[in-house]
């Protein structure tokens, strides 16, 4: 079984890599629209690998069509991972839409809008 330290190591180079190949791959629908690996977090057994993905500057809609775009690719960066990365197994990825920016930034203005208004 893999340590700890091995796990996180695995996460980060497989953000790297995907990060890389979601840049180069034309994910974005446009250049208004940044799409960012924000995590990778990986099984014990290293089989499968959840991948959170940060959709800026779209709406809704956008953001869904990305995650669609990376499903079906889904195999073509396995593909290209496994050149890259040595692992006994590529790790089977999923994607998942990571929302924690957004929310983190709705608390902001909160928090701002009611340092505003105690001012007022």
């Amino acid at each position: 079984m893999p340590s700890v330290d091995r796990i996180t190591r695995v996460n980060e180079l497989l953000k790297r890599e995907i990060a890389d190949l979601v840049e180069r791959g034309g994910i974005a629908p446009s250049n208004s629209v940044l799409v960012s690996v924000t995590e990778v977090k990986t099984s014990v057994d290293l089989r499968k690998a959840l991948v959170f993905i940060s959709v800026f500057g779209g709406d809704k809609e956008v953001k869904h069509n990305v995650l669609r775009k990376l499903q079906k690719r889904r195999v073509d960066l396995q593909k290209n991972i496994s050149r890259v990365v040595s692992l006994k197994y590529t790790p089977v990825l999923k994607f998942t839409l990571d929302d924690r920016m957004e929310s983190g930034d709705r608390v902001l203005s909160i928090l701002e809008e009611s340092q505003d208004n105690d001012e007022e």
